[in-house]
């Protein structure tokens, strides 16, 4: 049996930084205002999803997009995070993902909507034509990884037979460990990664991150271990610097997450510079989520 899920914890609020200056008013991009103050309509929903998906089109002074609603009171309650916070984390991932410059996740905001708060999130559309999709996760028979690929470990696909899971040693993959590394991604899947119609991918569901405890669960180590290159441990100098208090970046967190998992995240983005490693796992905690994709 599960243990019972946990209380709601009261929302965080700003930190207050009576020393810090005003930070600068940055200019809207139309995309940000599309997205948070667009009339949201309900089309669907993604059936799939553990919790409520919604696809939706927001429309705003003349402008529409396709996007994704995830309500709060669509959210199953989990175990070991407290109710109605996976939206939050959402958002606090993409704003890592943005302080990284690496875009990594679509653009995503907190707001009301038809269900009540949630996550809404940029749509988007796959490639026209399967030939377009990048390979990125693969299970081979070799008990080496050819070329262009990085192992994970070995898998059982049935009738006592087993396949070795890779991943390509490509460097948008690579951005994404480090990045799953610093928000303690519990649940990244194949699934999770999303080709789009210009050649790159996206990666999506972030609900399952920043615990102050070690959850990091990927299909991504394939690095594990090896040296961070100069672009990772450079985007993570930047990260650090605005992890500070008084920097806006950490006020928006403090909106998002507890005050203990913003302490969590800035141990882990120091911890990572320290070591000028990515993580191997911990052995306290399944390393590959079930089911993997």
């Amino acid at each position: 049996m599960e243990p019972a899920a946990r209380p709601a914890a009261p929302l965080p609020g700003p930190a207050a930084h009576e020393d810090a200056p005003p930070a600068p008013t940055p200019v809207p991009d139309p995309r940000d205002v599309l997205l948070a103050e667009g009339e949201l309509t309900v089309r669907g929903r993604i059936q799939e999803a553990s919790n409520a998906v919604l696809y939706c089109t927001v429309a705003y002074d003349g402008t529409s997009a396709a996007c994704v609603y995830k309500p709060v009171a669509g959210e199953r309650p989990l175990w070991d995070f407290p109710d109605g916070t996976l939206a939050q984390r959402e958002v606090a991932a993409y704003e890592i993902s943005r302080a990284c410059g690496w875009d990594l996740i679509p653009l995503t905001v907190l707001r009301d909507g038809p269900y009540g708060t949630g996550m809404v999130q940029e749509w988007i559309e796959p490639p026209e034509s399967a030939d377009e999709v990048p390979e990125l996760l693969a299970l081979v028979e070799d008990e080496e990884p050819g070329p262009g690929w990085k192992a994970v470990g070995f898998a059982q696909t049935g009738e006592g037979r087993t396949a070795l899971l890779v991943h390509a040693d490509d460097p948008r993959l690579r951005r994404l460990a480090v990045l799953d590394a610093v928000i303690n991604n519990g649940d990244r899947k194949g699934g999770h990664l999303l080709p789009g119609a210009g050649g790159e991918f996206f990666a999506i569901d972030h609900g399952v991150t920043f615990h102050a405890e070690d959850k990091l669960r990927t299909l991504l180590w394939g690095w594990a271990g090896e040296p961070l290159t100069e672009e990772a441990l450079a985007a993570l100098r930047e990260l650090d610097a605005a992890l500070a208090a008084g920097r806006p970046l950490a006020a928006r967190l403090a909106e998002l997450i507890t005050e203990h998992e913003a302490a969590a995240l800035r141990a882990r983005v120091a911890g990572l510079l320290r070591s000028g490693r990515h993580p191997e796992p911990s052995g306290d905690w399944p390393a590959i989520p079930w089911p993997p994709v």
